[in-house]
């Protein structure tokens, strides 16, 4: 079988199928000399790149470094998966922040995946977007209470998109014996999350946006009257404010955010095309994510491939050989795939938190983050870069919502968060077996 591994490739994207079908973007030159900006955004992923869109928009002055490439993170290497809500289900969020802000956390997820919708109309930017999300459920005591929670959104939230689903409607659906339910949301989605990062890439580039890759930055100097940031390209850039962007690969960079934010590596698989049989094991071309807490996750691929998400690590390198990796957790879902070839394995990088709610804080008078989104990013993700330059606009009442997300630090700080980690996460992963 023909396998083509991705690991964390300082020269480029992933080797992953994204890449081999993404749309035309030019390369951005490194920051070699000094630059002054309103706004220095680090990271050029969903966050980084909407943040700079809607500044330059508005009129700033915006510099963007980027480590490696535009989309080269987790942007451009997740599942592609627009789901509603936030990553935590609205009944924990009206006991974690009250009804009130559990309203705006869900009006503002409704906004983010509108606001997906606008920039791809807006911008033409060609990702594949197709409608429908089915939440499977892998036990079956689960399924009353996925079907309890769709009759919620509507009766409370008005949200009328979510259709229950009972085992044999589900397996109708989807071509795995594997589930006992669920339900089908026709507000979600599914997208090419690299065409769409590029994409962004290429809108932010012609409204201004100086986009700057092959830059790390190496120290960030926070001022009284600004910030200076120093790259490893021996470039400096001085600005009013920065905005800290790049989620899970900023790990090191900001202690304060560490405490809060943590990397962990997540895997797809891309098989062959399956013709006739794609339909087979999604009939209706809606993206599957499931109830385990290592959560597996499929769609099909414009081209009729199955791309499958299965499987984390808890270490700081990718898994070397991701086909033999994921191909096991793919089987038990289609075991009827057994004869099917690999083309393409790839990891990526995602930031959690230990509530799996978005940290999202000021840092200073000049300093501001947003990150860990703990795999809601593609819808998430745009919206909360917007919510940022609302705030340097001066705009808070948005992200003063978030900013009351409680995200507490990882038990034992940056040294044992992933000794602990792994732990409580090994437990929940038998869980899932059992």
């Amino acid at each position: 079988m023909i396998r083509v591994t991705a690991p964390l490739n300082p020269a480029g994207h992933a080797r992953s199928w994204y890449a081999a079908t993404a749309v035309p973007c030019p390369a951005f030159a490194p920051l070699r000399g000094g630059a002054k900006a309103d706004v220095c955004v680090l990271g050029g992923g969903y966050t980084g790149l909407s943040a700079a869109l809607h500044l330059a928009e508005a009129g700033f002055r915006v510099v963007l470094l980027e480590a490696v490439r535009v989309g080269s993170g987790a942007s451009g290497r997740n599942g592609g998966q627009l789901h509603s809500g936030q990553r935590r289900d609205q009944d924990f969020l009206e006991k974690a922040v009250g009804l009130d802000d559990a309203r705006k956390l869900w009006d503002l997820a409704e906004e983010a995946k509108a606001l997906v919708h606008d920039r791809i109309a807006r911008h033409a930017i060609a990702c594949d977007y197709r409608p429908g999300l089915i939440h499977a459920d892998h036990k079956p005591h689960f399924v009353a209470e996925s079907h309890a929670y769709a009759r919620r959104l509507a009766e409370v939230y008005g949200y009328d998109q979510v259709t229950p689903l009972s085992r044999e409607e589900l397996r109708a659906l989807v071509g795995s014996p594997a589930y006992h339910g669920g339900t089908l949301d026709r507000g979600a989605g599914h997208l090419h999350p690299l065409n769409f990062a590029l994409g962004l890439a290429t809108a932010a580039s012609a409204a201004g946006v100086e986009i700057h890759e092959g830059t790390r930055v190496a120290k960030v100097a926070d001022g009284p009257s600004g910030v200076s940031v120093t790259t490893d390209t021996g470039g400096t850039v001085h600005a009013d404010f920065l905005l800290e962007c790049g989620n899970g690969l900023m790990d090191g960079l900001d202690r304060r955010v560490g405490a809060h934010v943590m990397p962990i590596c997540n895997y797809i698989a891309a098989t062959e095309p399956l013709g006739a049989r794609a339909q087979e094991i999604i009939a209706n071309d809606a993206a599957v994510a499931d109830s385990k807490f290592v959560i597996n996750y499929f769609r099909l691929s414009a081209d009729g491939r199955l791309l499958f998400g299965g499987g984390e690590s808890y270490r700081r390198s990718l898994q070397p050989d991701v086909p033999a990796f994921v191909r096991p957790f793919m089987l038990k879902i289609f075991p009827q795939l057994a004869d099917v070839r690999i083309d393409y394995g790839w990891g990526g990088v995602l930031a959690i938190t230990l509530p799996r709610l978005p940290f999202v804080r000021r840092l200073s008078d000049h300093v501001l983050v947003s990150a860990g989104y703990s795999g809601q990013g593609v819808a998430l993700a745009p919206l909360f870069g917007k919510i940022l330059a609302e705030a340097v606009r001066g705009q808070m009442e948005r992200f003063d919502v978030l900013q009351r997300l409680p995200v507490p630090p990882f038990p034992g700080g940056t040294l044992m968060r992933y000794p602990l980690l792994v732990a409580g996460l090994s437990y929940y992963a038998l869980r899932d077996r059992l």
